[in-house]
């Protein structure tokens, strides 16, 4: 327990959860509530405190009652028994979970995280004075990114789904999508158009590529999807529901955007089809998708017996996602064209649910911002009666798109994190932003926001931005960064240590607080790029910040390393310190090689190589976090047969490297695991300190194209080099930390140029 100073500090903070009120914006979303019954919800928390801190759940007592909010806020009302229990009382399985996860956190200390658990509770339970009521002024906490389910859940199964929704539950998550398993009932209605098979499978991409199959980016690459498949992940879909709406959550459903397969047209020959141009990188085997014009009365016909088909098998919540135009420019500005595009996509929602609600990524008016002026945006929104829409300003933490569009011109707005692109490695976050944006858009002139989200790409890194951000939508102000930090680094290890106290304020201020807009997808280190004389090596924060992190860090170790979630911080700070050092080694590579100074580069660049690169795989593969196996074994084991898993690994493989058959979207999923660190990323910068050193005894220059086709050649025989990775932890964490701290301590130091 944190001792009585502390505690003051704790309850004080607590306190500011409490929240005042607020009426809902718009009436017309006011059917968007729990379906399921209070004593159904309250049986969801109770498993889900069995499930998390096992015979010491008997000393929770949960009550639901939807009764105790008369305006669709959550609520949650916690007091002590005098046998030193807790009762814990809200107006839904979400409100009551949430309420006992802020109780564990800042009365017992508690943590639970995508990294690891600290759930040493005191006993008994420490004692409430009197009643706590925690109460949100946001109708909604959002959760997910559409990609996300490419990116991060793509190979999960129903253990891991569980794990995630318990997680939701805890941090109050109540309108999260549900997009899994939506492939089989497309086959279905594509079969009732008429559509054959080898139609079928040359529209639908690879299980790694869905998330833009989806959106209308892309098609084919990495498939066709095995029958089991879609089995599969109907399985799970059913699942997911059960348990997100036994919380009291409301789930969203796909819906249609107008991306069609090719076949379409062999039925449909005079259909208003257009063939949009070239996505990303890719060539038109890939992409160029084929969208049914929404004023195409077959546009109401193919989406209406879609949306016929999720509501029958998946049931409703009223409200559905579907994004037009997502990284693709419309083929007309023309006001009234694109009214009527959204008018068309609500209106195959409403024929078949008439209180349905459009939830839209406003993400089309920033990645397109050279189209999407005022009077577009305004009409692609207004295309949809206020109130029946609701927009996802889904980068609002850098790029907050209600500033400039009078709060989305009247339709209502979730303001979101997304934090995270690609399921990136890397520590990062934009605390400063996020702890005042959800208020200033509060507070904004005729504001239309009803809820806070958290959008990110891919999860299962940073996690304390998402216990931040999820705990804002409870607090009534900003909170104190500082004191934030402090409180976090006691209950993520359980220690009061003023080294680990004094190292989280630290990662807060620096490598936490990005301020720079440009830093999008954050992870532009070296370390995971292909090699070339000109990569960008600029940092946001100081490093001098982080090393001194590192240091109190590993002074902290020796006692800690039993905390799964101290294991973890250990191995992600010093992969960090790591990546900036790649840095200095690839400036100092580049600049011997320009110098012609060849004793120098093959000195560098065999520390680099030989040393440095594989003591950060060691260290990788010591932590089951950061296992590249984990990653694979969880895709060929959702296959039933070899030619299954064959087609899944090279998914799995592929999104992580090239993403794409030659490089397209190269290197944006980056991640820093071991046995990718070693087989990957390791090989490719050996053959560029290998090129630079043949360059220079030949008196040759170095060409970038030429260099290109050679990595290509190691890039692509990753993807198919059927080795079997790891998926158990090997090492010692600490000895292997502790080998890198005093071997590269003095290098960074050094690095940095600043005495110690």
């Amino acid at each position: 327990m944190l001792p009585s100073s502390d505690r003051s500090l704790a309850v004080v903070v607590l306190l500011c959860l409490c929240a005042t009120t607020a009426t809902c914006t718009f009436s017309t979303l006011n059917h968007l509530k729990p379906q399921t019954s209070d004593k159904t919800q309250g049986r969801a928390v109770i498993a889900l405190l069995r499930r998390l801190l096992g015979n010491r759940s008997t000393e929770f007592i949960v009550v639901v009652n939807r009764n105790l909010s008369n305006d669709s806020l959550d609520v949650c009302e916690l007091r002590s028994t005098k046998n030193n229990k807790v009762v814990a009382t809200g107006n839904t399985g979400v409100a009551v979970a949430s309420g006992i996860y802020n109780y564990l956190k800042y009365f017992c200390n508690c943590h639970v995280s995508w990294s690891g658990d600290q759930l040493d509770l005191p006993r008994p339970l420490p004692k409430l004075s009197g009643v706590l009521r925690i109460n949100t002024q946001h109708r909604f906490r959002y959760y997910q990114n559409v990609c996300t389910v490419s990116y991060s859940s793509v190979w999960w199964d129903w253990p891991r789904w569980e794990r995630e929704i318990d997680w939701m539950a805890l941090n109050g998550i109540n309108l999260p999508l549900a997009f899994t398993g939506q492939e089989a009932l497309w086959q279905e209605v594509y079969r009732a158009l008429g559509l054959n098979q080898s139609e079928i499978e040359e529209f639908f991409s690879g299980p790694a590529f869905l998330a833009w199959n989806r959106m209308g980016n892309m098609f084919k690459f990495g498939g066709p999807l095995p029958q089991s498949w879609h089995v599969n992940q109907l399985y799970l879909q059913f699942n997911i529901l059960e348990r997100m709406r036994s919380f009291g959550m409301i789930p969203v459903l796909p819906a249609f955007s107008g991306n069609i397969p090719a076949g379409i047209l062999r039925l449909y020959p005079e259909a208003n089809v257009t063939r949009l141009g070239p996505w990303a990188h890719f060539n038109c085997s890939f992409s160029c998708s084929y969208i049914l014009d929404p004023r195409d009365p077959l546009f109401l016909q193919i989406g209406s017996l879609y949306l016929s088909q999720v509501v029958k098998q998946f049931g409703t919540d009223h409200i559905y996602n579907t994004d037009t135009f997502n990284e693709m420019t419309p083929p007309s500005s023309d006001a009234a064209y694109l009214s009527a595009v959204s008018k068309s996509v609500f209106a195959s929602m409403t024929a078949v649910d008439p209180q349905a609600i459009w939830l839209m990524q406003g993400w089309l008016f920033f990645s397109d911002a050279a189209f999407w002026k005022p009077a577009q945006i305004q009409a692609l929104l207004h295309g949809v009666p206020l109130g029946r829409m609701i927009v996802l300003d889904l980068f609002a933490e850098t790029e907050p798109i209600f500033s400039y569009t009078e709060s989305f011109y009247g339709q209502p707005f979730i303001w979101c994190m997304l934090q995270n692109f690609g399921g990136n490695s890397g520590l990062f976050g934009t605390v400063e932003s996020i702890n005042s944006g959800p208020f200033k858009a509060l507070h904004f002139p005729n504001s239309t926001m009803v809820g806070i989200g958290m959008t990110p790409e891919g999860i299962e890194q940073n996690p304390v931005m998402f216990e931040l951000m999820s705990e804002l939508a409870w607090r009534k102000e900003p909170v104190n960064l500082a004191k934030w930090a402090s409180l976090y680094a006691v209950r993520r290890y359980g220690s009061t240590q003023d080294g680990l106290i004094s190292a989280w304020r630290l990662l807060f201020s620096s490598v936490y607080n990005c301020t720079i807009p440009h830093y999008r997808n954050h992870n532009h280190n070296p370390l995971v790029h292909r090699p070339s004389l000109h990569m960008n090596t600029d940092l946001w924060y100081d490093p001098e910040d982080l090393l001194k992190a590192w240091k109190l860090i590993m002074e902290a170790s020796p006692s800690l390393m039993s905390k799964e979630t101290f294991r973890y911080d250990l191995v992600d700070v010093t992969r960090q310190i790591l990546e900036v050092l790649t840095s200095s080694f690839y400036l100092d590579i580049t600049d011997a090689f320009r110098k012609q100074k060849l004793p120098e580069l093959l000195i560098t660049g065999g520390v680099l190589i030989y040393d440095l690169l594989p003591e950060l795989n060691r260290l990788l593969c010591s932590d089951r976090n950061f296992l590249l196996g984990t990653w694979l074994e969880r895709a060929k084991s959702s296959a039933i047969d070899d030619k299954e898993a064959q087609l899944y690994d090279m998914n799995a493989r592929n999104q992580l490297t090239l993403w794409g058959p030659s490089g397209e979207i190269q290197d944006y999923a980056s991640k820093e695991w071991g046995g990718l660190m070693e087989d990957y990323y390791a090989q490719r910068w050996g053959l560029f300190v290998q090129t630079l050193v043949e360059c220079l005894d030949s008196g040759q220059p170095f060409k970038q194209d030429t260099f290109n086709q050679a990595v290509f050649q190691i890039e692509k025989g990753f993807i198919y080099n059927g080795r079997k990775y790891s998926t158990k932890p090997q090492g010692d964490t600490y000895e292997i930390a502790r080998r890198i701290f005093l071997k590269y301590y003095p290098q960074a130091l050094k690095t940095l140029n600043r005495p110690s």
